[in-house]
């Protein structure tokens, strides 16, 4: 499919089929995510793809702060993705000192493209995901082996799509653009 029917038809997807997910399929996913652009290129995205049964459902009921729709969606995904960013790059210059005046929050834009990167390639090889921010930090780095010097950036899900909704409705391009 094209990029422009790619973004207009990827949905958020909360209820996977039991289809298994391969290791081979999740690596596609992220070959194409890892070409999301960051800032000054530093690529500090990284993910770890939680296909463990017992690991998953740890986070399920221990780290996302009691949100019962981050329960259920991680429980019924073949693979929980914890996308991860390296700490002090994004938005950094290399004495450690911020380049910009949004200071931490670039680390996290960075994340955000990379999130939807990966959620797009996805879509494109016929697989669903959303991307989840309801989630103690601390807990999942308990329950997950995160590397040292790295933030948990979200927690997404993915997997087969059991089905496809109905697209939300969208504000009009007049209500969102303006011109000077």
């Amino acid at each position: 499919m094209d990029a422009l029917k790619c973004i207009e038809t990827r949905r958020s997807i909360r209820r996977f089929t039991e289809e298994p997910v391969t290791r081979e399929q999740v690596g596609e996913v992220i070959s194409y995510a890892r070409f999301a652009p960051t800032w000054k290129n530093v690529q500090a995205n990284r993910y770890i793809a939680v296909m463990d049964e017992e690991k998953k459902n740890e986070v399920a009921e221990q780290a996302v702060m009691g949100f019962e729709g981050n329960t259920k969606i991680i429980k019924s995904a073949p693979v929980l993705i914890v996308q991860t960013i390296v700490d002090k790059r994004s938005g950094y210059e290399r004495d450690g000192s911020f380049s910009t005046s949004k200071e931490t929050h670039w680390q996290s834009y960075d994340a955000g493209i990379a999130a939807q990167t990966l959620s797009l390639a996805a879509h494109e090889l016929g697989l669903g995901s959303v991307i989840m921010g309801i989630f103690d930090e601390n807990k999942v780095k308990e329950i997950i082996d995160i590397p040292e010097g790295q933030s948990v950036a979200a927690l997404i899900a993915l997997g087969h799509p059991k089905f496809t909704p109905d697209p939300v409705p969208r504000k009009d391009t007049e209500a969102i653009l303006s011109y000077q």
